[in-house]
Formats: C-alpha cells, sequence, structure tokens
C-alpha cells in the first residue's frame, strides 16, 4: 500500500537487468529538488525498523509488524531492486517507497512510508511522483500502469493520491478493512509480502 513532484533520474553505469527480470538499469537513483531516492542500503536498516514497527505510521496497516517479521525483512531488503531510501538532501534519511513489478492484479504498486516527523512537509508527495515517473519505464510488469492501494479511512493518503492525478479505480476488502485501488494517470486501468513490505499512502 501507499506520504508527499518532478524528477531526474541518474541511471548506474550497472547494465540492465537480463530479460525476464523485473526492473531494468538498477540500480538507480531519482533526484527531485529536495531529495535523492537511492537503493536501500545497510545503514537504512534501523530506520525501515522504526517504519515497520511505529503504531502512527502502521496505523492503517494492521499495527506494528510481529518481531519475527522485523527480522526477515532486515534479511532481505537492501538493495530490493524497486526499494528506495528517501533521503533529504541535508542526509536525513525520511523513509521508504517502493515499486512492485506485477504488485496488483499484474500491474506495478508504488508503496511508501514517512517517518511521522516528516509528514507535512510535501516530501511523500514529491518521492512517489519521482518513483511513479521512473516506474512507468523501468518496471516491466504483466499489465501496463502503476497502481497504489490505501484503505479506505487514510484520509491522509487519498488526499495525496488525488493531488498526484490518481483516480479511485476499484474498491474491496483486504486484512480486514475496505480498501481503495488508485490509478496513476497515463496508464491503462485495466502482489506476497515484497522484501521491504508494503507501505502505506499518506505519510
Amino acid at each position: 500500500m501507499t506520504s508527499d513532484g518532478g524528477t531526474t533520474a541518474e541511471r548506474s553505469t550497472a547494465p540492465a537487468e537480463a530479460p525476464g527480470q523485473p526492473v531494468r538499469d538498477w540500480p538507480t537513483t531519482l533526484a527531485t529538488e529536495r531529495l535523492t531516492l537511492r537503493p536501500v542500503a545497510r545503514p537504512d536498516v534501523p530506520h525501515a525498523v522504526r517504519l515497520w514497527t511505529d503504531p502512527q505510521v502502521r496505523r492503517h496497516l494492521g499495527g506494528p509488524v510481529p518481531a519475527d517479521v522485523v527480522r526477515a525483512r532486515e534479511r532481505h531488503c537492501v538493495g530490493v531492486p524497486g526499494a528506495f531510501t528517501v533521503v533529504r538532501h541535508d542526509g536525513e534519511v525520511l523513509g521508504l517507497v517502493v515499486a512492485e513489478a506485477d504488485g496488483h492484479d499484474g500491474r506495478t504498486e508504488v508503496s511508501y512510508q514517512l517517518l511521522p516527523e516528516h509528514w507535512g512537509h510535501g516530501y511523500a508527495r514529491e518521492a512517489v511522483h519521482a518513483v511513479v515517473g521512473w516506474a512507468r519505464e523501468a518496471m516491466r510488469s504483466a499489465i501496463p500502469g502503476v497502481v497504489a492501494v490505501t484503505q479506505r479511512a487514510n484520509t491522509r493518503s487519498r488526499r495525496l493520491l488525488d493531488t498526484l492525478g490518481a483516480t479511485a479505480d476499484d474498491h474491496f476488502v483486504a486484512w480486514g478493512e475496505p480498501q481503495v485501488l488508485y490509478v496513476f494517470p497515463g496508464q491503462g486501468t485495466g502482489p506476497g509480502e515484497p522484501p521491504c513490505g508494503r507501505g502505506e499512502s499518506g505519510k
């Protein structure tokens, strides 16, 4: 699931992924006016653990992640294609944005989480806008399109998706709560636990 745009993609010199892989030209760093989005590195893990265990962040995600799941994510989230650490230009780590190929019904799903002290400054909008633009070109999903899913009750998240031009395309129940599927503009309208976990809109 899915928090606050223009971007420049700075592609690394690493070769493109082999045919059949879900991401081209990884690792990749994205730069926006105030942020750098880079692949998750080992020093980022403590910040990720905060995201997975903070009650505020997890309010619309079923509560803090159990300790055994946190340990598994710690082992596997570093360097995952499509998972970006959001870093302010002064070096402060703000959170994570993840683009997952075939994440929802065969389409690329973008999700994100920011630490609570960084909410309300437009960082999530800027970061998500950057990753959506990158994902359109870089992710090889079965069905074209970039989507985000958020709880219906998460009004903060839904406002953000509205400001990014995403439109509500479907309503369903998952994890015991009503959810809304949003489709980002420029896409056609009509996914196991990722190694870094699903994010949440509106953080």
